[in-house]
């Protein structure tokens, strides 16, 4: 079978496992007697806190593994059967508190298989004698597909409400997880030094960049508008699911019944954006992009405020339409900026530490804050939801964040290489 369609399968899978709940869960759990509890929104958002949680340490963790012991494409493949597993016995959680281990669980298994995997493309590929920089971007690009895939058929077989979402992930994260112990052998690098020390095996020493005030202020920024990066995938479906507690439009609404569908069309413009990066880069420069994306981020969230299955319908769909620009245009602007400001001997380390900020310590805060504010400023008595109000807040305070980092944040404008635009296409992440 031919490698690159072999690499094709399993971004494809890589990404279908995790769209088959990620946009979903709140909804399944909100429907649930699990929901049916005192601060249902700080509950959830400790739940979906959990991705960046495991974002914090374990891509470092299982990159020293691979880098020293396992060979890659095996450690991916354990990674994914342990996260299947995990999956399966979400159907027999019933309490809030047991599901929050449970999902931690699944994360710890799931989110090192992202950096994994384009590990294990970026040898094969090199290995293979093929320019990794023009074979492996139409090949991720499929792991957005994937992702787009899986929400389809969560909607389309009336899952996205009970756990059947998370047995449709399992079955595909084990199947991945059998076919990747077919990939060929990636061994042990061994790419840090035998005498290196812990800061240096986990990439500590990227650290010192928060010295420098150009640095320690992006590094800022980019926590705070990592808060911002998964509330719509934490609330957009449930937000569009409630319309039929909403007489006028009722459960046959079209955007109450394929909701998950309507939301893919973020995932969907990702792919679109994408390719624009280049233009953009080379016409506003970087900082900029990243003031485009925060902006985006405020159109996001605002267009959802007022968005409505009826005469609002074309602000859903604009809105998902802006996140292709609000989600990447940020993670892979800034890939770039960090690119660009570091030196070779810790810009890897500077990358993670990138990662951490955005969608570790960020992403964290972003799910723990936003579910005990929600729970505390923006529930009704009955339980229901102030969706009005909840995306107006949202898109305030990434108003804000966007005229701080005008205020704040100074680069000048130089010209992009042509290679280093096309280089941190890879470094691109989903949602």
């Amino acid at each position: 079978m031919n490698i690159k369609f072999r690499l094709t399968l399993m971004s494809f899978l890589q990404f279908f496992v995790w769209g088959a709940w990620l946009i979903t869960i709140a909804t399944y759990f909100f429907s649930s007697d699990m929901a049916k509890i005192e601060n249902p929104g700080a509950k959830f958002g400790a739940i979906f806190s959990t991705l960046a949680l495991s974002s914090l340490f374990m891509p470092a963790v299982t990159g020293i593994i691979a880098d020293k012991w396992i060979d890659a494409e095996k450690l991916y493949g354990l990674l994914h059967i342990l996260y299947g597993a995990f999956l399966f016995y979400v159907p027999k959680v019933h309490d809030a508190d047991t599901l929050y281990y449970v999902i931690f669980g699944a994360m710890i298994c799931y989110m090192p298989t992202i950096s994994l995997s384009n590990s294990i493309a970026y040898t094969i590929l090199k290995r293979e004698g093929y320019d990794v920089v023009k074979v492996f971007p139409p090949i991720r690009v499929w792991g957005t597909v994937g992702f787009i895939v899986a929400m389809w058929i969560t909607n389309l077989t009336g899952s996205k409400a009970n756990a059947n979402q998370f047995i449709i992930g399992g079955i595909a994260a084990v199947l991945l997880g059998l076919f990747s112990f077919t990939l060929p052998k990636c061994p042990p690098q061994k790419s840090i030094a035998k005498n290196a020390g812990l800061a240096e095996q986990l990439g500590l020493q990227a650290f010192k960049l928060f010295a420098k005030y150009k640095m320690a202020l992006f590094f800022l920024f980019s926590m705070l508008l990592g808060g911002a990066l998964q509330l719509t995938n934490m609330y957009g479906d449930t937000f569009l699911d409630d319309f039929k507690k909403i007489p006028q439009y009722g459960p046959d609404s079209f955007v109450v019944k394929y909701s998950t569908i309507i939301m893919s069309i973020s995932q969907m413009s990702e792919t679109l954006f994408i390719l624009t990066i280049p233009f953009f880069l080379k016409r506003f420069g970087i900082k900029k992009v990243m003031l485009f994306s925060m902006l985006a981020w405020v159109l996001r969230f605002g267009l959802f405020a007022y968005g409505n299955p009826a005469e609002g319908l074309w602000m859903i769909i604009l809105s998902c339409i802006v996140y292709g620009m609000a989600f990447d245009f940020f993670n892979i602007s800034g890939s770039l900026f960090v690119e660009t400001e570091t030196s070779p001997s810790i810009r890897s380390s500077a990358q993670g530490l990138f990662m951490m900020m955005t969608n570790g310590l960020g992403a964290f805060l972003g799910s723990k804050v936003s579910g005990y504010v929600i729970d505390a400023y923006y529930t009704l008595p009955n339980g229901d939801k102030n969706w009005h109000s909840i995306w107006l807040a949202f898109a305030i305070y990434a108003l804000i964040v966007a005229v701080l980092f005008f205020v704040l944040f100074r680069h000048r404008h130089q010209t992009v290489d042509k290679e280093l635009e096309a280089a941190t296409l890879q470094e691109m992440t989903p949602h």
